[in-house]
């Protein structure tokens, strides 16, 4: 339900209403954001909470990488024993699987949208996922007829503080809403967390990653996109806290940081003495 996602997923209800609407209007939503906002956490559970059920045969889970391509995807030739056979990709047989059930919704989820040559893997698929074309048959390379149906949505997950991605596509930019998922420690969902742990260490480690992302949104370097996320902090457990959170420092935030300021020691050494003088006492 939507009480389920707002109780797991740290998003304001508001937030949560625009997002669902956006998705049942567009069809095709894309959540970007930074590291660690929990958004392959929020697109399950958005699709969860839409379907009104935990039905695993209405949600398909890809990754998109450099070598994904348009017979994973959609349709192509692969290796059968001494030959090559056609076979259906995975997004061709979850429509067909939709198609089967027209009166229930079906999610089709993709993790690093943006890695993936997107032309490349959707094809002649571009035109036919816009939300004016679902239902319409179109005939694929392959001389197959196809349609993407009315019950199948798309949510995408787009990481923001990856240096390495060109800009998405802009004919696929076209077909997708974008929903920006923010790091969540306002949030009333959050705070109650950090409050149930009753650490010390926590509240003061939470200000500074606050005072953290200030700096890094005011970097003209870096910016908004490459703020610390909250998840880096869910799921810890009062007896274990300290230590796991001097973990996270450790191992999660100081290397991520050593990334940002590769080329600023000084704003790194403050940065990271900021971080560890949380600990001194402990």
């Amino acid at each position: 339900t939507k009480a389920d996602f707002l109780a797991e997923v740290y998003m304001e209800e508001g937030r949560y209403d625009a997002l669902a609407r956006r998705l049942k209007n567009k069809k095709n939503v894309i959540l970007q954001g930074p590291p660690g906002v929990g958004k392959t956490f929020a697109a399950k559970r958005l699709a969860w909470s839409l379907m009104g059920e935990r039905d695993k045969m209405r949600l398909e889970l890809v990754q998109f990488h450099q070598n994904y391509a348009y017979e994973d995807f959609v349709w192509g030739y692969k290796p059968d024993g001494e030959g090559f056979a056609p076979k259906d990709g995975v997004f061709l047989t979850f429509c067909e699987r939709a198609g089967e059930a027209p009166d229930k919704d079906h999610f089709f989820i993709i993790d690093e949208i943006n890695r993936g040559n997107l032309s490349r893997i959707f094809g002649e698929l571009l035109m036919l996922i816009e939300e004016d074309y679902r239902g319409e048959p179109m005939t694929l390379a392959s001389g197959r007829p196809f349609t993407v149906p009315k019950n199948l949505y798309l949510i995408g997950m787009m990481n923001t503080a990856d240096r390495s991605l060109a800009m998405i596509d802009y004919a696929l930019r076209r077909r997708f809403s974008f929903f920006e998922m923010e790091p969540a420690f306002n949030s009333e969902g959050f705070r109650d967390y950090q409050r149930g742990l009753k650490s010390e260490v926590l509240d003061d480690l939470i200000k500074q990653v606050q005072d953290l992302n200030r700096a890094i949104v005011a970097d003209p370097s870096l910016g908004k996109g490459f703020r610390i996320g909250h998840s880096y902090f869910c799921g810890l457990k009062p007896e274990s806290c300290t230590e796991d959170l001097h973990s996270i420092v450790e191992f999660d935030i100081l290397p991520t940081l050593e990334e940002y300021w590769f080329d600023d020691q000084g704003k790194l050494s403050e940065w990271r003495g900021r971080l560890e003088d949380v600990f001194r006492d402990e």
